[in-house]
């Protein structure tokens, strides 16, 4: 839960050890590894004919679901395992992939290497590490002596950097081999540069796309030469609709007074002579710096939500702060040590919380509630158990791999569930969230992915928005027709129109008063001053425009940061070319993805 207030900084990796060991532990006792469909054997993907076995996967995956639990404190939701299975997933084809580029291109590190990257290019969990710092900057000699220690040994820290750049070099050495070349001519950052710093005062009128329900009425042969034309562009996720109910834990007033009162009492507690450390690990909820008396460690400004960072930066070392409120709960924090920015710092915290008898009674709804329609695939259990317990249905779209939402809070594991093999007119188990307790009935899902079926919907309202647009052609025609006799002012006063203007801006505040960038805010930065231009199409719309004044872009002021300019831009291209070239690799690589099907049979085979 207090993710944000923690350092992401770890020299010793010995979580990541524990998180792998346990994950692997706990696979093994699932009773999935001896059980069919699924053996020790089984791929549940394969690469360009490489396999990536799914208890593999399913080791780095719980690796990844440990290692966030331990950071967050908490148990996690569906729809967050759902994507570190993503993650882990993706990682490993990555790795495959990567591997197969070495070896095609011959790509080898040496263990003097591996010395020299570890010596001087430290990674980022190292370079602010806490224990590394001075003034709040990393030390190199702290690391050399480090390294050269023998903690470093014992605490699985070079076995860790060995890793981390065996992993690293070849992956860099790859990506100079595929950025090698990169340059950018002056014109071309000159031309980038106007981009971004042109300025024009443009006078526009906007003829918006009205969709009428004729323009969906489309033909099934129509939307497929649609699609066929644009598949690219409609290879996206699963869609879904369910509809939830939700038994709300609600604090009152006299809850939240209630932990005030018990974390001032802790307070004088301390006052009267307690180690902060021992009622720490007594009383705070956060529980992963709670085992360690509190300990939140050493480092500078930024690592806490803004009402925890100003009351502990209003404190002086070893005094403890009156009760702080943040969205996380009340806090009691305690400074140990204070050097410039640098804080090492202790709290406590209690979350604000229902009541027990408050707490009781909807579990007491909530277990209700899941006798009468968990599991069930009869639709109607769901209506009848929402009227039985006055609860009141309500419908979220969901996509996949994305958590639902509902008035802008997450429905937890909704989504990660509707995508995971549930069937149409299914209800979920029970949720526990922190706000409460959810159940969800899948009503419709539609699959993602490159096929027609998938995808018609999308096309149909493509189809429908572009008819709209095409019928608003010709009256910007006339428009702009009439405009070029008279003015644009005249001529929109004539068909009743509005005439918008965007003041001195540059192509982006155009673009923010436009609607988007395109066709239209190009063509007006570059047309002739005082003469009506369009009509002009976008995706959003038909536009007429004048372009009223113009500034260029400051030259003396482009030469002065050239230097800046070219670095950032090729950098950027780097980066650009780095992720084609991943996207490419991926692209033609032949990924046969057994997930669905494996996870469906597993599931049959729990339910049967």
């Amino acid at each position: 839960m207090l993710q944000t207030m923690r350092s992401s900084a770890k020299i010793v990796m010995w979580v990541l050890l524990i998180s792998f060991v346990g994950g692997f532990l706990l696979f093994q006792t699932s009773g999935l590894m001896g059980s069919a469909p699924v053996t020790s054997t089984t791929a549940v993907a394969s690469v360009n004919g490489r396999d990536i076995l799914y208890t593999d996967w399913q080791r780095r995956a719980q690796q990844l679901v440990q290692q966030t639990q331990q950071q967050s404190g908490r148990t996690l939701t569906q729809d967050e395992t759902r994507r570190l299975d993503n993650q882990a997933f993706d990682d490993m084809i990555s790795e495959l992939l990567l591997e197969q580029e070495y070896k095609k291109r011959g790509i080898l590190v040496s263990d003097a290497e591996l010395r020299d990257y570890a010596r001087f290019a430290p990674p980022s969990w190292v370079r602010t590490a806490p224990d590394l710092q001075t003034d709040g900057r990393f030390d190199p000699s702290k690391y050399q002596r480090l390294l050269s220690s023998a903690q470093a040994r014992q605490s699985g820290l070079l076995s860790a950097l060995e890793q981390y750049f065996r992993s690293e070099v070849p992956k860099e050495k790859l990506f100079e081999q595929v950025t090698s070349g990169l340059y950018v001519t002056d014109g071309d950052l000159w031309r980038a540069w106007q981009d971004a710093n042109d300025s024009a005062t443009v006078s526009f009128v906007a003829f918006a796309a009205h969709q009428t329900a004729a323009d969906s009425n489309v033909a099934d042969a129509d939307l497929h030469s649609y699609y066929d034309a644009h598949k690219a562009e409609f290879d996206g996720p699963g869609h879904a609709s369910i509809s939830v109910l939700h038994i709300p834990r609600v604090t009152t007033a006299a809850d939240t007074a209630a932990v005030r009162d018990h974390i001032a009492r802790l307070r004088a507690e301390i006052a009267g002579g307690a180690k902060f450390e021992d009622v720490a690990k007594r009383e705070s909820n956060d529980t992963v710096s709670a085992a360690n008396g509190g300990d939140l460690g050493k480092g500078a400004k930024g690592r806490f939500v803004p009402d925890f960072e100003k009351a502990a930066y209003a404190l002086k070392a070893g005094e403890v702060s009156a009760p702080v409120l943040t969205p996380f709960g009340y806090h009691l924090i305690k400074v140990d040590s204070r050097t410039g920015d640098t804080l090492a710092l202790r709290h406590l915290l209690l979350r604000l919380q229902p009541s027990d008898s408050a707490t009781a009674k909807v579990d007491r709804v909530a277990d209700q509630l899941a006798k009468l329609v968990s599991g069930s695939d009869q639709p109607t259990k769901f209506d009848d158990a929402a009227r039985q317990l006055g609860l009141t249905p309500f419908r979220v779209q969901v996509s996949e791999n994305v958590p639902a939402q509902y008035n802008g809070k997450d429905v937890p594991s909704a989504s990660a569930w509707a995508f995971g093999g549930a069937k149409v007119g299914e209800t979920s188990d029970l949720f526990d969230g922190e706000d409460g307790y959810y159940v969800a009935r899948l009503d419709s899902i539609a699959e993602g992915g490159k096929t027609f079926n998938a995808a018609k919907a999308a096309v149909r309202g493509r189809v429908a928005r572009d008819r709209a647009i095409e019928r608003s052609i010709p009256a910007a025609q006339g428009l702009a027709t009439a405009a070029r006799g008279s003015s644009l002012e005249a001529a929109a006063a004539a068909a009743k129109l509005t005439v918008a203007t965007t003041g001195m801006v540059t192509r982006a505040g155009a673009a923010r008063q436009f609607g988007s960038l395109g066709e239209a805010v190009g063509s007006a930065f570059v047309a002739p001053l005082n003469e009506v231009n369009g009509p002009v199409r976008q995706s959003d719309g038909v536009f007429v425009t004048r372009t009223d004044a113009r500034r260029p872009s400051d030259k003396t002021r482009f030469e002065a940061e050239k230097k800046v300019l070219r670095g950032r831009r090729v950098q950027q291209m780097r980066d650009q070319w780095i992720q084609m070239y991943l996207a490419d690799l991926r692209k033609s690589a032949t990924v046969k993805d057994r997930r669905k099907d494996l996870n469906a049979q597993l599931r049959r085979q729990s339910t049967s």
